[in-house]
């Protein structure tokens, strides 16, 4: 039996309340700053002002992008977490995935950091239809998992420091490439790390819209 999304959202809101305090105290590897700044000059090349963090934790990412300039809406499945978000100043939203409570077209952007990892292949298909559709046409969308070479496969961490163990789902690049080729364009795909801490680096273009900046963004 395939598991479903609607079957670990539970114990990850769980899982994820319970270590709110202890995540929003750990600092972030030079590697992911550095692909934060990354996407961060692109939005700024393509003129994306409003932005949608998905999975967004305690909102250390949101924060970056709103003192970068960005509009910011964050979006996650834990109260505790988002709690955090909005001791930053961040607006923030109970939601899973599939419940994007927005107008379709709403955001420039899109950013999702080691959250698409705990959605099963049966329901990422529709997880990444449910993003585009909340992006408007040209949008850009930044989609960052651990895994492909040794990481592979799904279920859950049963050796995890989360309680309750969470839900985790692994793909080859190849197999991430084609989940998001069936609703974007791929403007970037990169590999950082080996091993566990392998990441798959993809940033994702809403197909439409021309190239041209809706809207310059100033510099910061």
């Amino acid at each position: 039996m395939d598991v479903r999304y609607d079957d670990v959202t539970g114990l990850l809101r769980t899982a994820y309340d319970g270590g709110a305090e202890r995540r929003d105290l750990s600092g972030k590897a030079l590697w992911k700053l550095a692909e934060r700044q990354a996407f961060l000059s692109r939005l700024k090349d393509h003129g994306c002002r409003r932005l949608l963090e998905v999975g967004a934790g305690t909102g250390q990412d949101s924060a970056y992008f709103q003192e970068n300039g960005l509009d910011v809406v964050a979006v996650d499945l834990s109260p505790a977490m988002l709690a955090l978000c909005r001791e930053k100043g961040i607006e923030a939203h109970v939601m899973d995935f599939l419940s994007l409570d927005f107008v379709p077209g709403s955001f420039d952007a899109v950013y999702a950091l080691n959250c698409l990892l705990h959605v099963p292949n049966s329901d990422l298909p529709a997880v990444i239809d449910a993003i585009g559709t909340v992006m408007r046409p040209g949008g850009l969308f930044f989609l960052g998992v651990y895994g492909g070479g040794s990481l592979t496969g799904e279920g859950t961490f049963e050796e995890d420091d989360h309680d309750p163990p969470r839900f985790f789902s692994f793909r080859s690049d190849e197999q991430l490439q084609e989940y998001a080729r069936k609703i974007f364009e791929i403007v970037d795909f990169h590999v950082v790390g080996h091993d566990e801490r392998r990441f798959q680096s993809l940033t994702l273009r809403r197909p439409g819209g021309g190239t041209q900046p809706r809207h310059p963004m100033p510099a910061a």
